[in-house]
């Protein structure tokens, strides 16, 4: 059965103290201008409750949740405002005035929970009705906007989409930890750990950089129309959401703290057994990020199959948060930067080697990285010139994150996803919902090569 979803109201919701918060304007950094051009981070949020119904969700569920948004928003002003970039600014800006709001969806829909929030593969295409369109024109982009659906007699699921030139994955997730907080204690103050900080004399980068990212993304965006200018190089329009066609499915794999020292185990037995045939003694480090990313990236390039010469790349984010002066572990906005390699070979993974030539590549990118990678300007030219077949395996979240910690009254959630993960080259990470050191990832693929990633996954636990 095809599911539908009906929307019931589109509401706006206001931040509490909105009638005597004074305009904010908070200018777009170094790392945020980075993201500006990338399309909206979409998640949703899924919770269980099988008796609920129709009445109790619309006379309690929504009005909790509007309620405590609009006084987590007194927090977080600059959410319910816009991103503009003004003639005569070098660059955009967030800029809060009085009485903004945000957008506040309210749905109801047919679809099967238990499937959309299980870890069987299922259509792509049933994600995309949860979350909300985030409205963006050449003049103005909104930072977030928000959908509650009801699923009668199964549970709800919170949709969110976010501007990425505002939020991170850390300052987003911050937000829905105090948003919960706020509605589950009923309790309008944050605790000190989820108060943002909008200082963005924190982040004190190079001359000019700034300048030299917009001058990236301008090269960029001339270069995929075909080596014409942009028509309006300020628009801040954004690109829509993924085109997911009806063979592309979603699944989640569950990696239990066992798998991971198993292939822990494995890795130190591969690394000993090459330093006694080699003259290298390096020390590999193997932190848990760094052996599930290597495990996937093994599984999802020999998933694709194909020429073993073709072209693999691999691309993850760095919280920056501790190297500002002083570290400022809440900031608020974009603290992150890409540490990334282009143009490797599939072939370097097929091997049997393929796990620990991966462990070793990721080692070594985050031994190697240190504060002077932060700055480093982001080739777009090189990301838009990259051969049209090339896999760059992309992770969107983090194990660290904490978003099963998302209990709003109801209960931690049964499923959290990140629904704008690209098909075929993105992946998602996040800690399993037990929090005992298992991980989730999610994957968006092809049927016919999810089933074969699949047998992967499962196969290289057993090696």
């Amino acid at each position: 059965m095809v599911s539908s979803l009906n929307i019931i109201e589109v509401a706006r919701v206001t931040p509490s103290n909105s009638d005597s918060a004074e305009s904010l304007s908070l200018p777009l950094t170094y790392f945020d201008l980075i993201y500006y051009k990338l399309r909206a981070v979409e998640r949703v949020i899924f919770y269980r409750i099988t008796n609920v119904t129709r009445p109790f969700f619309d006379s309690v569920i929504v009005p909790n949740l509007k309620t405590s948004l609009s006084s987590c928003l007194s927090h977080y002003l600059p959410l319910a405002g816009k991103l503009i970039w003004e003639p005569l600014d070098h660059k955009p800006t967030i800029v809060y005035s009085q009485n903004d709001d945000v957008s506040f969806s309210v749905a109801e829909t047919n679809a099967d929970f238990s499937s959309l929030s299980g870890n069987e593969p299922f259509p792509s295409t049933e994600l995309y009705p949860l979350v909300p369109a985030l409205q963006s024109s050449d003049d103005s982009a909104s930072i977030v906007s928000f959908q509650v659906t009801l699923f009668p007699n199964q549970g709800f699921c919170i949709g969110v989409s976010a501007h990425h030139a505002v939020l991170d994955g850390k300052t987003t997730t911050m937000f829905l930890k105090s948003w919960a907080h706020i509605c589950k204690h009923q309790d309008f103050s944050l605790p000190q750990d989820l108060i943002p900080t909008y200082d963005r004399t924190v982040i004190k980068s190079p001359t000019d950089s700034e300048n030299k990212v917009l001058n990236e993304w301008r090269s960029f965006t001339k270069i995929l129309a075909g080596g014409k200018e942009p028509a309006n190089p300020k628009s801040l329009k954004l690109n829509p959401s993924f085109e997911i066609g009806p063979d592309v499915v979603r699944y989640t794999l569950q990696l239990t703290r066992e798998d991971i020292q198993t292939l822990r185990e494995r890795l130190k037995r591969e690394v000993s057994s090459s330093s006694s045939s080699t003259s290298s003694s390096k020390e590999l480090r193997l932190s848990t990020f760094v052996i599930v990313y290597s495990y996937v990236l093994v599984c999802i390039i020999r998933a694709r199959g194909g020429e073993p010469h073709r072209p693999v790349g691999y691309a993850f984010s760095v919280d920056c948060r501790s190297l500002m002066n002083p570290p400022t572990p809440n900031y608020f906005g974009n603290c992150i930067a890409g540490c990334s390699r282009m143009m490797l070979t599939a072939k370097m993974f097929m091997g049997e080697e393929g796990l620990l030539a991966a462990a070793t590549m990721v080692s070594d990118s985050i031994e190697e990285w240190d504060e002077s990678f932060a700055w480093k300007i982001p080739d777009f030219v090189a990301y838009a010139t990259l051969p049209p077949e090339t896999q760059l395996i992309l992770v969107s979240g983090s194990n660290r994150f904490g978003v099963y910690e998302l209990d709003f009254g109801w209960g931690r959630p049964d499923k959290v996803m990140v629904v704008s993960i690209s098909p075929g080259n993105g992946i998602s990470m996040a800690e399993s919902r037990d929090q005992n050191g298992s991980v989730e990832i999610g994957f968006s693929l092809k049927k016919h090569e999810m089933d074969t990633l699949i047998d992967l996954l499962h196969c290289e636990l057993t090696i």
